[in-house]
């Protein structure tokens, strides 16, 4: 698994003219090739009449899915440069539709290119991006009376508290980097004296 991904912060819509046509840039995070689809699908409800309606998406942590379409556009002017600027900022997890309302000029191939492209870099600047960091799920299992005292260290400290659950022991989940996990098990054990029980389990990404 990757260490790290960027995605976009935030859904967003971001609008340009160039030569009197319409370019609609909408882009959205997407955690599956599916979700990426069913945005697509839905931008396509709400232009109907657009003259063309673009996408391009990257799906992983390591860009394992890449796919683009040009909706008419000489092959090659729109959805590949739409997923090479992706691609070029590092996104991941991340789907762009571009509608197009023909002005009446002729854009050309080159200018279709940097139109395409263009906006979707416009996008993701005015949307903003995140990093995403690869963590090991852990499993903390201590007693009542040291509970709320490791919860509030753990909180202080920084560390991603996902879940508290209180039973007949109270158990703590959190995210680790793995790097980190044998000096927070020396940690874990000098603040509960011994008494708090350490348990790793898979694999997730949560904010860096």
């Amino acid at each position: 698994m990757q260490e790290q991904y960027r995605t976009v912060a935030r859904a967003g819509v971001h609008e340009t003219e160039i030569n009197r046509s319409r370019f609609i840039c909408a882009i959205a995070p997407a955690a599956t090739e599916q979700e990426a689809q069913d945005f697509l699908a839905r931008v396509r409800r709400e232009h109907p009449t657009a003259t063309h309606n673009c996408f391009a998406y990257v799906i992983g942590a390591d860009a394992s899915v890449q796919k683009a379409g040009d909706d008419g556009e000489p092959g090659g002017t729109a959805g590949v440069p739409m997923l090479q600027m992706l691609t070029r900022r590092e996104m991941r997890y991340v789907v762009a539709v571009v509608t197009r309302y023909y002005g009446g000029v002729k854009l050309g191939a080159g200018g279709l290119i940097r139109a395409y492209g263009g906006v979707v870099g416009e996008t993701l600047d005015e949307l903003g991006t995140l990093t995403r960091q690869r963590f090991r799920l852990a499993t903390i299992t201590v007693g009542h009376q040291r509970a709320g005292k490791l919860e509030n260290d753990l909180r202080a400290t920084g560390r991603d508290v996902r879940d508290v659950r209180y039973a007949e022991a109270v158990v703590i989940e959190i995210g680790l980097p793995d790097a980190d996990v044998e000096s927070f098990r020396g940690w874990l054990a000098d603040v509960t004296a011994g008494e708090a029980r350490l348990e790793l389990g898979g694999e997730a990404y949560g904010d860096a």
